[in-house]
């Protein structure tokens, strides 16, 4: 692989605004619009996050439905996409296990500075046995930053208390990624943890739910969260207690009449869906990490299930290193503003040359070069996908880099300022495959940890000449 040695480095500190909601959909379709879940106003000049990740519980999960989902995308993803492809959204990542759905989107300009996506999974039902309860998780790095993203559904019922220490505690010790420095969930800078945690109100406080209800309709939740079961074994490092949670303001979300914003006195009214968070804040010399939450709320219009959906906004702090050149650095210096640094940054590892039209149905080429020293694996790939691509899923073909790529010797051995050059062949290219493409080059490890390197500028796929 080619090289570009690196003279001089400096943190440029960013921010990125993440949105994170999570909701128990009750095994329901989503036939309610789901801007509000997502924050959307629709308004002039709105200004939307960089990254939204969305954890659902309790979506389908029959083997009927399991099986259609892996052909297609079940309903709810479907009803996500609509909206934020519409808004400039990728799909990184989504894991599935059972009920259990998370699923990470990106801002179309931070896609090269995203690396080393990977998920991972635990089930706790059954003792293990069974994905009705458990964890699906996402790591990935933003502009070197490590961010974790867990949602979970815990056991359930009040006097279930134990189970779900134990299952918070089974997650932790269970879940390893195959990024050295990150391996568990907690060595990331930061991790945020959402879901149907079921932590419910303290057995020994003793309210029915009707009165619980008029304490709610009262708006006396200070005296009822005294009893809540997730801050009392925060508070004695049971569960959670790495975590942080903004102050609760909204009513408590469980359980309610399906169809209906009226508690269901079957249950006694608690905070089952909730948002938290966990910073390393120290894990950078010279910055210090740190989340601002702008808002944490939830969303009572939904009556899909027994349950109302949460939402947290947040801004946290990314430390990303800018690479210069010492005759360079005053100026680079006096250029760096921190959201402009983080915003307009791209880094394309792989460049690709400016690719003329290609022909359907026939061998087609490309080239690039590599400007950074990155370990070539067998698992590399170079997919060909639609111009306006919104799902990393959503490759029409792709090779391998290892068996559709050979170096070109154009002027001599390759240098610094003058890298490798690659040619890269797809040899088949689908029949009616017409329209702007694009080719876009991953970098993936044998463990399916993977890093989009490079995108090239979009070129036109056309019919043969024999058409």
């Amino acid at each position: 692989m080619g090289k570009f040695i690196v003279l001089f480095s400096l943190f440029a500190p960013g921010l990125s605004r993440l949105y994170l909601a999570t909701y128990n959909v009750g095994t329901s379709n989503p036939e309610q619009r789901l801007l509000d879940l997502l924050s959307i106003t629709s308004q002039k000049g709105e200004k939307f996050p960089d990254f939204y990740v969305i954890g659902l519980q309790e979506v389908k999960s029959q083997p009927q439905n399991m099986l259609l989902d892996t052909l297609f995308e079940d309903n709810w993803s479907a009803a996500l996409r609509d909206i934020l492809d519409n808004k400039g959204y990728i799909k990184l990542k989504s894991i599935r296990l059972q009920g259990l759905l998370l699923s990470v989107f990106s801002l179309r300009k931070h896609l090269l500075n995203i690396r080393e996506i990977e998920s991972e999974y635990t089930r706790t039902g059954l003792a293990g046995m069974w994905g009705n309860k458990g964890a699906v998780s996402i790591r990935l790095s933003i502009y070197g930053c490590s961010l974790c993203f867990v949602n979970s559904h815990l056991t359930a019922h009040d006097n279930q208390l134990k189970d779900r220490i134990e299952d918070y505690n089974s997650i932790i010790k269970d879940q390893d990624f195959h990024v050295e420095e990150t391996s568990k969930i907690l060595y990331h800078d930061y991790v945020f943890w959402m879901g149907d945690l079921n932590f419910r109100l303290l057995e020994d406080f003793d309210r029915t739910p009707e009165e619980i209800e008029r304490s709610v309709l009262k708006k006396d939740l200070k005296k009822l969260l005294e009893h809540d079961q997730l801050k009392y074994v925060m508070n004695k490092g049971e569960a959670f207690s790495e975590f942080t949670e903004k102050d609760i303001e909204f009513a408590p979300t469980f359980k309610f009449e399906v169809g209906a914003n009226a508690y269901d006195h079957k249950r006694r009214p608690a905070w089952c869906d909730r948002i938290l968070y966990c910073v390393n804040s120290h894990n950078y010399e010279n910055v210090i990490l740190k989340v601002d939450q702008l808002s944490y709320k939830s969303h009572p219009s939904y009556v899909l299930s027994d349950h109302k959906p949460v939402s947290g906004d947040f801004n946290i702090k990314i430390p990303r290193p800018v690479n210069i050149r010492p005759r360079n650095v005053a100026l680079k210096l006096a250029q760096v503003v921190p959201d402009q640094v983080f915003s307009d940054y791209s880094e394309h590892v792989v460049q690709f040359d400016k690719v003329p039209a290609w022909e359907e149905a026939q061998q087609n080429k490309a080239f690039y070069i590599v400007t950074k020293d990155i370990p070539a694996t067998k698992d590399d790939w170079i997919g060909l996908f639609k111009e306006n691509f919104t799902s990393l899923d959503d490759y029409v073909t792709y090779e391998y880099v290892h068996k559709c790529t050979t170096p070109v010797d154009e002027r001599g051995p390759p240098t610094m300022e003058r890298p490798q050059k690659y040619q890269v062949t797809i040899p088949d290219v689908p029949s009616r495959c017409r329209g702007n493409y694009c080719l876009v080059y991953f970098s993936q490890t044998e463990d399916k940890v993977m890093s989009v390197l490079g995108i090239s500028d979009s070129f036109p796929i056309v019919k043969t000449e024999s058409d």
